[in-house]
């Protein structure tokens, strides 16, 4: 009956979806392509050298892109599990159990990561097989070498991602199903308030195990090595992470004190900052991707700058290194970016109802959209700070540890551009979703959407 339930949810209900699934896409691509290597390592004739890297490079940024892509498929996925906290609080009142509650939800997840993983199978292959070649063009691996694709692709890079969604959608419905229906309903119309406190010491935990990574990479490691990245890129994931999960409670703060700047701008500003008072929950969960795209991007680029500044003339291993530190930048930041636009949008389109109630209140449609942007500026804001202090606590230690700088001069254009980006793809998300959804009459807004 369950399994029935979810099919016929998630026929009715493809738009709610489409960021859940995404999620699960990209980040089976991601998982599958950095297992891969260590499939290749495995193969016969491979020498010792060459298995060496291999194996480090699955291990190392593997390991990153495992804690970046477990950590965006579970907000994601909780965000489209929170989305349908009034359609459970509606099914308990119906008399269903807890247990068909998380069923149902799990069910639906189901479909969706299999959908997912299955589609992303031909394009991890070909992520695999891309950075086998990149090695290989850079010197770091032996022509010879041939590409497998196999069991490390399929357990970490599917099975890890299927786990992660899963986990994250039975976490979310179990804590839903869990409350009375009255609660249920309360809840689902507060759009949630408070943070776990499992998140929260989480949290802190990563916070501070990214900062000891900044102290290592300042004090203990060989500034000579670039290897010494490998530490130091640690420390802005992990702080990054810890960040994304205290998101609530940082947009809290920010909200606070930006409150009186937004008030200057009228009753959009203060409407704004009213909206996401009472939602922090929903409106933290941008935060995350702003938060691990600043991170890493200006991190990273940073860092890669620090060395190519204190060694003019690079190696073949340094130009290789270089090489792969973009690529992996890319399909995180690319990750990233998606994943933003995705939750920007997922939570701006369920708001259908609440702006056509601004509209029948008399709020014109272009004060709608300066709400919109006021929110928005709100989480830009939150994100990009904590992003760059995430960042700050990897390029910073590792600059000094190299150079003796605090930073390069060009870090202050890397982390300008990445700024920007991100500006950019959260504002036109934000309006552009919002624009499209004030087009729907308010008649078809306001209609009870069990199938929204």
């Amino acid at each position: 009956m369950a399994t029935g339930l979810a099919r016929a949810s998630v026929a009715h209900r493809r738009g709610s979806f489409v960021a859940a699934f995404l999620a699960v896409f990209l980040g089976a691509v991601i998982l599958m392509s950095f297992a891969s290597l260590l499939d290749t390592a495995g193969g016969d004739g491979v020498g010792k050298t060459d298995r060496n890297t291999l194996t480090i490079m699955a291990s190392v940024v593997g390991g990153w892109g495992v804690l970046v892509v477990a950590s965006a498929v579970a907000t994601t996925l909780a965000v489209a599990a929170r989305q349908r906290a009034g359609e459970l609080a509606l099914l308990r009142s119906l008399g269903a159990t807890p247990g068909q509650s998380v069923r149902l939800v799990v069910g639906e997840t189901a479909l969706i990561a299999l959908a997912g993983v299955v589609l992303a199978l031909p394009f991890g292959y070909g992520g695999g097989w891309t950075l086998l070649r990149l090695l290989q063009n850079s010197g770091q691996v032996q022509d010879g070498v041939d590409f497998a694709f196999g069991a490390s692709a399929l357990a970490v890079g599917a099975g890890g991602t299927l786990l992660a969604a899963l986990a994250a959608s039975f976490g979310t419905a179990r804590r839903a199903a869990r409350r009375r229906a009255v609660e249920a309903h309360r809840q689902a119309s507060a759009g949630g308030r408070h943070t776990s406190r499992f998140r929260l010491i989480a949290g802190l935990v990563l916070v501070v195990a990214g900062a000891s990574c900044a102290v290592v990479t300042a004090t203990s490691l060989d500034g000579s090595k670039i290897d010494s990245q490998s530490i130091a890129g640690e420390g802005a994931i992990l702080t990054g992470i810890g960040f994304a999960l205290l998101a609530p409670v940082l947009l809290r703060a920010v909200t606070a004190a930006a409150a009186p700047l937004l008030g200057l701008l009228g009753s959009p500003g203060t409407l704004g900052v009213l909206a996401v008072r009472q939602r922090f929950q929903r409106a933290a969960s941008a935060v995350m991707p702003i938060v691990l795209c600043t991170a890493i991007s200006t991190g990273t680029l940073t860092m890669q700058a620090v060395w190519n500044s204190a060694h003019p003339q690079l190696s073949t291993d340094d130009k290789g290194t270089a090489t792969l530190n973009y690529v992996v930048v890319g399909m995180l930041a690319v990750f990233a970016a998606v994943m933003l636009v995705n939750l920007v949008v997922a939570e701006t389109t369920a708001r259908r109802a609440e702006f056509a109630q601004l509209r029948l209140a008399g709020a014109t449609p272009r004060q709608v959209l300066r709400q919109v942007t006021a929110e928005t500026a709100l989480t830009l804001v939150t994100g990009l700070l904590f992003g760059t202090l995430a960042a700050v606590a990897s390029a910073v230690p590792y600059s000094l540890a190299v150079t003796g700088d605090a930073l390069p001069s060009s870090a202050v254009g890397i982390h300008a551009a990445v700024v920007a980006g991100v500006a950019v793809l959260a504002l036109g998300a934000a309006l552009a979703a919002a624009r499209r959804t004030g087009r729907t009459p308010v008649t078809t807004a306001l209609r009870p959407a069990v199938a929204a």
